[in-house]
């Protein structure tokens, strides 16, 4: 799981593309990104997401986005993202709709506050 906490835009953005392609790399077949807590996506953040989505066909992984504020449902209703990656409303309904022969690794945790966003 990759978790994006408050805003992704330009200045962080990279750290969480960084964090899904590694996942990805590492042989995940199935990724939950936890979005729960994020406030705020721009195109850069959009970028993100959708690279690791191809990244994740290439590869035959899954990627599914939590996601709870309005504001960032609207963002990726808008741009399309909903229809290239599944979104779920909480973390558990994401991590059960993985199929069930799906390892799922706990890569890393990716919050965006600015551009001194670091990768824990």
């Amino acid at each position: 799981m990759v978790t994006a906490a408050g805003e992704i835009d330009l200045t962080n953005a990279e750290g969480l593309r960084d964090a899904l392609l590694s996942a990805l790399n590492a042989g995940a077949l199935g990724i939950v990104v936890d979005m729960t807590a994020t406030t705020f996506i721009d195109s850069a953040g959009v970028t993100a997401l959708v690279r690791a989505s191809r990244r994740a066909g290439a590869t035959r992984a899954t990627v599914r986005l939590a996601v709870t504020a309005p504001s960032v449902l609207r963002v990726l209703n808008l741009v399309g993202i909903d229809q290239l990656i599944e979104v779920h409303p909480s973390v558990t309904e994401a991590l059960a709709s993985l199929p069930a022969q799906l390892t799922v690794i706990d890569s890393s945790t990716h919050t965006p506050s600015g551009p001194d966003a670091t990768e824990t």
